[in-house]
């Protein structure tokens, strides 16, 4: 009877290259995508803040501001998911939502401004904060 001998020696080595070329591979994309700045499209979060309660049958929200305060372009104001316009100047004064003229370019801390709301539910409140860098955040989005 005549023994056959396998010859396994060169599984192994042709394994372990297949692995480190694939670990490699690996390796390089990763450390490209940091290098070529990929992971490093997260903006960062500016500190400002409003405020909203009901008065009423009246919604008033109250811009309270931050440490970013000074870059706030304009406030957009949206009520149950309908656009009821944009800060306009230091009055308190809005423009409609299909237009953006009059816009200024500083909304004062402690400036309020009042929206019609209904007194049988709780109305979904966001306001919305454009900056001088063109970033855009919520700053509020409550229920009153």
């Amino acid at each position: 009877m005549m023994k056959f001998r396998e010859n396994e020696d060169a599984v192994s080595p042709v394994i372990g290259v297949i692995l480190m070329v694939a670990i490699t591979v690996i390796l390089a994309a990763v450390i490209a995508a940091f290098v070529f700045g990929m992971g490093s499209n997260i903006g960062t979060t500016k500190n400002v803040a409003a405020t909203a309660q009901q008065q009423g049958t009246n919604i008033i929200v109250t811009y309270q501001g931050g440490a970013d305060a000074q870059s706030v372009v304009y406030l957009a104001f949206s009520i149950d998911n309908a656009i009821k316009g944009y800060s306009t100047d230091t009055a308190g004064s809005i423009v409609g939502p299909d237009t953006t003229s009059g816009i200024s370019t500083k909304v004062d801390v402690g400036t309020s401004w009042k929206f019609p709301g209904g007194t049988e539910k709780k109305e979904h409140v966001v306001v919305t904060a454009r900056f001088a860098d063109g970033s855009d955040q919520v700053i509020l989005d409550t229920f009153v």
